[in-house]
């Protein structure tokens, strides 16, 4: 049995979430709006998917920028159906982040962080809480001689892991770990998954390295086809296993691996569920889409107007089907892959199904 040999109930289940999906596209209900708030970062990571830098080179978002976002979309969502995502950047370097989660509860929306964990002290985080603060993400990559490689800062694992620690122990918040898998950091996976149990962990999310930002710069980190299956291996075992719920991220369609590996079949939700106000003001979907898919900008348009009247290539990907997927079985359901994997021109950069393939053949 190889990836591409699914089973006749697997596939009668793809066949009923492709249709879920063209009509999730028609609708295109808004549940999670990101927030680029910032681009300052405190580490300079290896694998990053942007190109952020600890210096300002763009300024910081205003807040009362982002909050017309907010009252503008306020009339056509239920604000407590709407989950808002701050990121970077690194959201921790704002020193006014707690005054806009305060302005976000006021309107009662959820919100949420992805953070590396480094700034995120008790006292922080309490104050934090007081906000609002729903939801937090923090990065941890490897052990620490691995992860501090990648980070590029000697105290970034024990900050990070002192900051999952902490969550552990936290009422009333939600929290996950979000792990990109590199080759160096592959042979850690049953280490690092004991670790996050005995701390405490329930949720864990696992990636693999997208090739684009700076990571494009570090091939080295992409893991080969061999250790690329045994990824999905280890998922899906620790799964069975039941000691900590892991995913892996809404990367790419996995052929047999699909709803093995996590919850729901893929489904890149960019553009249809999604949205995302970047630094500048663009508008896009994922925060780590490139600038051919930016929809517009709020300073020149309505966010509700952009997010009703545009993003056409996010919701009809008949687009996508040419080069290797123009001929692809599986393209009804994958529809080319998530669109972070998409080049400047549209071509596709990965695909997640060839590279298992390639490491069933070795």
């Amino acid at each position: 049995m190889g990836v591409e040999d699914i089973s006749i109930r697997k596939k009668i289940g793809l066949e009923l979430f492709r249709r879920y999906k063209k009509n999730e596209a028609l609708t295109h209900n808004l549940s999670y709006l990101f927030w680029e708030c910032t681009l300052r970062c405190n580490l300079s990571c290896k694998h990053c998917g942007s190109d952020c830098h600890k210096d300002m080179r763009q300024k910081d978002m205003p807040l009362n920028d982002f909050l017309k976002v907010i009252d503008d979309i306020t009339p056509h969502v239920n604000p407590h159906e709407t989950m808002i995502v701050i990121t970077g950047g690194e959201p921790l370097m704002r020193d006014d982040l707690e005054i806009c989660g305060q302005e976000l509860y006021k309107r009662e929306y959820p919100w949420g962080m992805v953070s590396n964990g480094l700034f995120l002290s008790e006292k922080r985080l309490k104050s934090l809480l007081g906000a609002g603060l729903r939801s937090i993400t923090i990065s941890l990559d490897g052990l620490e001689e691995k992860h501090n490689a990648i980070r590029g800062n000697k105290n970034s694992f024990r900050q990070a892991y002192n900051a999952v620690s902490m969550l552990a122990k936290t009422n009333g918040i939600i929290f996950d770990v979000v792990t990109c898998v590199t080759a160096d950091t592959f042979p850690q996976l049953d280490e690092l998954k004991n670790l996050l149990i005995g701390a405490g962990v329930k949720s864990w999310r696992i990636f693999t390295v997208f090739p684009i930002g700076r990571a494009s710069e570090h091939k080295e980190l992409q893991l080969p086809p061999a250790q690329f299956k045994q990824l999905f291996d280890f998922i899906k075992h620790t799964r069975k296993e039941g000691l900590i719920k892991v995913d892996y991220g809404c990367e790419g369609f996995l052929g047999d691996y699909e709803s093995d590996v996590r919850d729901n079949f893929f489904f890149c939700r960019a553009g249809v569920h999604i949205g995302s106000v970047l630094v500048d003001g663009s508008v896009s979907a994922c925060p780590n889409l490139r600038s051919n898919f930016i929809q517009g900008n709020i300073y020149e348009d309505s966010f509700w107007d952009i997010w009703s009247g545009r993003y056409k290539p996010f919701r009809d990907r008949e687009w996508a089907k040419k080069d290797e997927c123009a001929d692809c079985r599986y393209f009804r359901y994958c529809e080319g892959s998530g669109m972070h994997l998409r080049d400047e021109n549209g071509k596709l950069l990965f695909c997640h199904l060839r590279r298992i393939k390639e490491g069933e053949e070795q």
